[in-house]
């Protein structure tokens, strides 16, 4: 009897330690999953250090991360990318081109190119590029500017430029850059200079064909962008811009060499991130007084292109702020988006929606009987078939479809929509479509049915 008593004693203990511990099990489960999503969470924005911060998916443009990243300011040397990916688009890398007064007396940092001086067009690249000079970029400039001059500024040597003229040229280009943004969707930039130097333009005195009228004349506008727009122009740069290889081969290259005007040059890429991170694409740094010190970078890995852009990362003597920015923003990107599909998860959910349509006063096989038109995605669609997300984001999916429609209907018809969003954004969009035509009930139609049900 008292083994019986032990033996219940020991079986109740256990049932109540496995009781406990399937208790324990699932709060265990949660912290733990908790803990490691705490360390993948999107950084603070108090423990960023620049003022304004995007992280990008450069595939579709979607900002993954923002901090106050819609606000206009300063982006000094970061300007340089648009600079250089227009004169890619827009000129010939082995041409030479001359330097004007203007040009060669802009401020450090600059390569110290001379008035009547000729330089390959390439060779200013890489200068613009790595070392971020501030005269190859208005060289540059005022070699694509005055192209669209006219008259007898176009075919004037830039060599005997006046500086009024040489500012004529230049503010051609920035008014190219200023379209171009518009172009690829940058509703607040606007580029004054080449190379990023502090400046501000009255906005009457912008007659381009990107100038805003004159409903704000008498205004200031300075030179800025937001950090989503600079993130925006980079994703282009890299991914969409007919010369995205030659951007990349420059902006990538280590150091470059060469030999003008009786002199030898040197130009180190001073982009410490093509370093710092395994898939480390491209990127361009900036600094000046009103500016603080500014990045914008991009990475590419596992199918997945990240661009990071930082306005007001700090000043001197915080130089080393936007690497630990951007290494934050970068982590946080690849650890938490991958690439999905954006069809539903349900599909069959979706097909049930998809119905046939009534169709009024159309044919059918039977006198009297109801028309229908049978309807079927057409699964090209239009927009992205994946994208970046979380784990835990959802695609959203809606469909919007006619109730009725009137004969005679077509076969191809499109009577509705199926719509694959994310956060309420529209990615995707797929016609409903009518498989089979459905013809209109006619008089002669009437009396065939007639002649052939009951007279014969």
């Amino acid at each position: 009897m008292r083994g019986k008593k032990i033996i219940r004693g020991f079986f109740c203990a256990f049932l109540c330690m496995m009781t406990l511990l399937c208790g324990l099990w699932p709060a265990v489960g949660k912290n733990y999953v908790y803990a490691v999503a705490a360390e993948e969470e999107a950084p603070d924005p108090a423990q960023l250090y620049a003022a304004s911060a995007v992280l990008m998916d450069a595939d579709t443009g979607r900002v993954l991360y923002g901090k106050n990243e819609d606000t206009p300011l300063a982006m000094a040397s970061t300007t340089k990318i648009m600079t250089c990916i227009l004169v890619l688009e827009m000129g010939d890398p082995d041409e030479e081109i001359d330097v004007s007064a203007y040009a060669a007396s802009m401020p450090k940092v600059k390569l110290y190119v001379k008035k009547g001086e000729r330089y390959r067009v390439g060779d200013l690249l890489y200068s613009l590029m790595l070392e971020s000079h501030n005269d190859s970029a208005v060289v540059l400039a005022e070699y694509i500017g005055k192209q669209f001059l006219g008259g007898e500024l176009a075919k004037k040597d830039t060599a005997e430029y006046s500086v009024e003229e040489s500012k004529q040229a230049v503010a051609v280009f920035a008014d190219l850059m200023n379209r171009k943004a518009a172009d690829i969707g940058c509703e607040d930039t606007n580029f004054i200079t080449p190379n990023g130097l502090d400046a501000g333009t009255a906005v009457e005195a912008q007659t381009g064909p990107a100038s805003e009228g004159t409903a704000d004349a008498g205004k200031v506008r300075d030179h800025h962008t937001t950090a989503t727009e600079l993130a925006r122009i980079m994703s282009y740069c890299i991914k969409f811009s007919p010369e995205r290889d030659a951007f990349l081969e420059i902006t990538r290259t280590p150091a470059y060499s060469f030999y003008a005007n009786g002199r030898n040059f040197s130009c180190n890429n001073h982009n410490a991130f093509l370093n710092m991170m395994e898939g480390a694409l491209s990127g361009k740094t900036g600094f000046t007084n009103k500016a603080g010190y500014c990045y914008v970078g991009a990475l590419e890995r596992d199918g997945r292109t990240f661009v990071v852009a930082l306005l007001a990362c700090g000043w001197p003597n915080h130089k080393s702020y936007k690497w630990s920015d951007t290494g934050k923003l970068m982590e946080y990107g690849t650890r938490n988006f991958f690439v999905q599909s954006l069809k539903a998860e349900d599909e069959s959910g979706v097909l049930a929606q998809i119905k046939p349509i009534q169709v009024i006063k159309g044919c059918t096989g039977q006198l009297g009987a109801q028309a229908w038109a049978n309807t079927a995605i057409n699964e090209t669609g239009r927009g992205l078939t994946e994208m970046l997300l979380k784990e835990d984001e959802k695609v959203e999916v809606g469909v919007q479809q006619v109730k009725i429609l009137e004969a005679p209907v077509e076969k191809g018809t499109v009577v509705g929509y199926v719509t694959y969003s994310v956060h309420g954004v529209v990615y995707r969009v797929e016609d409903i479509m009518v498989t089979e035509s459905v013809d209109e009930i006619t008089f002669k139609w009437c009396l065939d049915e007639v002649f052939v049900r009951f007279l014969l």
